[in-house]
């Protein structure tokens, strides 16, 4: 996050964006009272910005509750088209897709989710819910595991510290100190296998895309079913394609 002098923050904007940032999949419509809770602001504020955003396009509403209407599409379809990262991965993940007919994505940490900003073009890939934009929780997944491996040490303490890691499936790892030790392991292996700890009947696999400087800049992932492949032959058959697929980017990224 990019710091900032007091002077030049707009309050206004952050309650906007915090307001905007409120409505997610549990949440699909809220009315002032729930944006109010759920952004941190007093009622009366939540209400004018609902408003407001209802008045630009952002959100419709029926008198009392809003949602969010396709205009905030705008924003992840400017990112999508104006980022390098996804261009850049994009035929990569094509070509893992069409020889092993299984299903890719690169994806980006942002907080305690990963989001996914490219994919393969394979039609599995929405059976599994991993459509761009999707945002998948850090500590569950594959992918998130392995960027939270990219980070320093200090930085991943900072992360992990007072968070709680909620159980998703019965094999999630939730214990801080177990999943300290399994970053430890990614951190050591260089990739990451999940067994149905985000979504029983699903198996995942990670590779991390680093820059040239080194940086962990994305993950490359792909996803299987337990009964099509199991984790031993994901890594006997995917693996070594995902990390050479992992170099031959590098000196892109």
């Amino acid at each position: 996050m990019l710091p900032i002098a007091k002077a030049d923050f707009i309050e206004g904007m952050a309650k906007g964006m915090a307001v905007l940032e409120s409505f997610d999949t549990e949440r699909q419509r809220l009315n002032a009272t729930l944006a109010a809770q759920r952004a941190g602001i007093t009622r009366a504020a939540a209400r004018r910005h609902l408003l407001t955003l209802a008045h630009l396009g952002y959100l419709e509403t029926d008198g009392s509750h809003f949602w969010l209407s396709p205009k905030v599409l705008r924003f992840s379809g400017s990112y999508l088209a104006s980022a390098r990262l996804p261009r850049i991965v994009q035929p990569a993940l094509n070509r893992l897709a069409a020889l092993t007919q299984e299903p890719f994505s690169a994806v980006v940490l942002d907080g305690d989710e990963g989001v996914i900003v490219a994919r393969s073009g394979t039609t599995r890939v929405l059976a599994y819910g991993l459509h761009l934009g999707a945002r998948l929780p850090a500590h569950a997944t594959s992918t998130g595991r392995v960027l939270l491996a990219g980070k320093t040490k200090k930085d991943f303490t900072q992360w992990l510290k007072g968070r709680q890691l909620p159980r998703l499936t019965p094999r999630t790892v939730t214990d801080p100190r177990d999943f300290r030790t399994l970053i430890e392991q990614v951190r050591a292996q260089d990739w990451c296998a999940a067994a149905e700890e985000h979504e029983l009947g699903v198996h995942a696999l990670a590779v991390p895309l680093r820059s040239m400087r080194g940086e962990t800049v994305a993950a490359l992932n792909v996803v299987a079913s337990p009964g099509k492949r199991s984790l031993d032959d994901m890594r006997r058959d995917l693996l070594p394609l995902m990390l050479d697929a992992a170099r031959e980017l590098r000196p892109m990224l």
